[in-house]
């Protein structure tokens, strides 16, 4: 199983920032910013509504809320303070702008993505009537307009929904009892509710949403506007990002109301992306949180973990911890708890720790601490970061030992022998992890495989592709063959082993082979072995490997 895209990431798509990242009106000397922002803002108004009809409430709502746009277009002015307005004026009067910039930016889209939902025929906010139409009808319900960005990148279907549907819609979502605050912020985190039938998906979250707000209250610890909706329902999501089942949790999110009072949203989605690192259902580690809210106070990020000592802390005997030791001797050693699901999915114990937390040991995580400061030291690792500092890039190198340790490889010799011989960069080292095991390689076996030979980490994520394509469709083989041939992905694969492979698949055809042979006896052989084999599987067959050889190269 892949190690998981960020959570975190997943979920601030969904709400990021739309504020400006970058500087504004850079054109504009400091002293006259504040002015002329304020001059542009009214300037861009005036036209909107004078020029364009659009009602000056929303020509207003989209002059403040896309200031990016606004700076770009002041920058195509010569500044001086006593005749800016009126050059602005005159500049709008007779140069066409790309309305539809500004608006999307005002609606809360981020400037950087604004191009991709512009179009080439299009520049007006006529001429996109009904997203303009439905925006305004969604702002005179409530809605923050430079909130519309968050339902039109996720429900972009609602915008071509005509005035009167979307006024529909919100009376209909009224109808579940909730007040306009309370449906403003619930759409805002559930944009699809603002659209389909009213019963099946929407119905559950909604049955949902009125256990947790009505029936156990939690709505008496909401403060009555927007924002305060928005964040608590942010929070509900969380878990049905995770797959919790609609309709199906509300009681279980009702009894652990604190959740989303207590803690902010970032809390909820980091401990969620920790424990989904274990390679569990996501909807395992969404009920884990319900059940046992506790687990949120843990703090989880800094603590130093002996692998040996915090297994043995879990309940494992001396004979299995013997047993895992001489398996898997190279995640053992010290580790941050941060790194903890990735150790034990190294070790193939992560669904054994996951459970045993489940079940009612989460407090063992908890109440771990190393029973000495020298617990598990290694020397010889010791001695290795010695050696790292008087390097010439130990910095690049302390990157590359953090990625091991952060695939499960513990504080010890077999780590320091191991990154001798791993080349590139964390960030290509990573990709290349995750390329193996997007293929189906199992996590314990991949890091195995890395113990044994870490160059197989020194390719590009496509060469690996193109090998394991060779293994498994031309081979007819399977990836559990890596297990005892590693370094088969080290050989090249057009000089070494597509040959080799296919002058043995046409020795087979025609008879000349009586034995099979191994793919590791294949391609592993050096090229004397491999020539004096084939002169003992026929006279001739070193000529004709010459001559085949020489056909394939041209």
């Amino acid at each position: 199983m892949p190690i998981p895209i960020s959570i975190y990431t997943t979920f601030c798509r969904h709400f990021s920032s739309s504020l400006p990242k970058r500087p504004i009106f850079t054109s504009v000397p400091w002293k006259y910013k504040n002015q002329a922002i304020k001059l542009a803002q009214q300037a861009l108004t005036d036209y909107l509504h004078s020029t364009r009809s659009l009602p000056y409430t929303y020509a207003d709502q989209i002059s403040k809320n896309s200031l990016v746009s606004l700076s770009n277009l002041v920058s195509n002015i010569h500044f001086t303070s006593p005749t800016f307005a009126t050059s602005l004026q005159k500049y709008l009067r007779y140069h066409p702008i790309n309305e539809l910039e500004f608006f999307y930016e005002s609606i809360g889209i981020d400037y950087d993505e604004v191009s991709g939902f512009l179009s080439n025929d299009k520049f007006f906010i006529s001429e996109e009537g009904s997203a303009i139409n439905v925006s305004c009808v969604l702002c005179d319900f409530g809605f923050p307009w430079n909130k519309l960005g968050m339902l039109y990148k996720e429900e972009k279907r609602v915008f071509s929904m005509s005035e009167e549907d979307v006024k529909s819609r919100l009376c209909g979502l009224k109808g579940f009892r909730f007040s306009t605050t309370s449906v403003i912020g619930i759409s805002l985190a559930f944009p699809f509710v603002l659209r389909g039938e009213l019963s099946g998906e929407i119905g559950a979250l909604f049955d949902d949403l009125k256990r947790v707000f009505v029936d156990f209250d939690l709505e008496s610890c909401v403060q009555g506007n927007v924002d305060a909706w928005y964040e608590v329902c942010r929070k509900i999501r969380v878990f049905y990002d995770l797959g919790c089942e609609k309709g199906k949790v509300g009681e279980l999110m009702g009894k652990s109301k604190r959740i989303f009072v207590d803690y902010p949203v970032e809390v909820l989605v980091q401990k969620a992306e920790f424990f989904c690192k274990f390679g569990v259902r996501k909807e395992d580690v969404g009920l884990l949180l319900l059940k046992k809210p506790g687990i949120l106070d843990f703090q989880l990020e800094g603590q130093v973990i002996s692998v040996k000592g915090l297994l043995k802390h879990f309940g494992l005997s001396a004979e299995e911890l013997k047993s895992v030791a001489q398996n898997y001797g190279h995640v053992f050693g010290r580790n941050k708890m941060a790194n903890l699901p990735h150790v034990m999915r190294a070790m193939e114990l992560h669904e054994w720790f996951f459970n045993k937390i489940k079940d009612g040991n989460h407090q063992l995580l908890a109440s771990y601490v190393m029973s000495d400061p020298d617990e598990d030291l290694d020397e010889k690792y010791r001695d290795g970061l010695e050696r790292i500092q008087r390097t010439r890039t130990p910095m690049h190198t302390m990157n590359k030992l953090e990625f091991l340790h952060a695939i499960g490889f513990g504080e010890n010799a077999l780590t320091i022998k191991v990154l001798t011989d791993l080349h590139g960069t964390s960030s290509e080292l990573q990709e290349r992890v995750d390329c193996l095991l997007r293929y189906g390689i199992v996590f314990s076996k991949l890091c195995s495989m890395i113990r044994r030979m870490p160059k197989i980490l020194s390719q590009k994520p496509e060469i690996l592709q193109q090998k394991l394509n060779y293994l498994c469709e031309d081979m007819k083989s399977s990836l559990q063959y890596l297990d005892i041939f590693p370094s088969f992905l080290c050989f090249n694969l057009e000089n070494r082993i597509k040959p080799r492979h296919r002058f043995h698949m046409w020795l087979t055809e025609r008879g000349f082979c009586k034995q099979e042979y191994s793919i590791s006896s294949i391609v592993a052989t050096s090229d004397k072995s491999f020539v004096a084999r084939l002169h003992v599987i026929h006279p001739d067959a070193p000529k004709l490997w010459v001559d085949f050889s020489h056909s394939k190269a041209h």
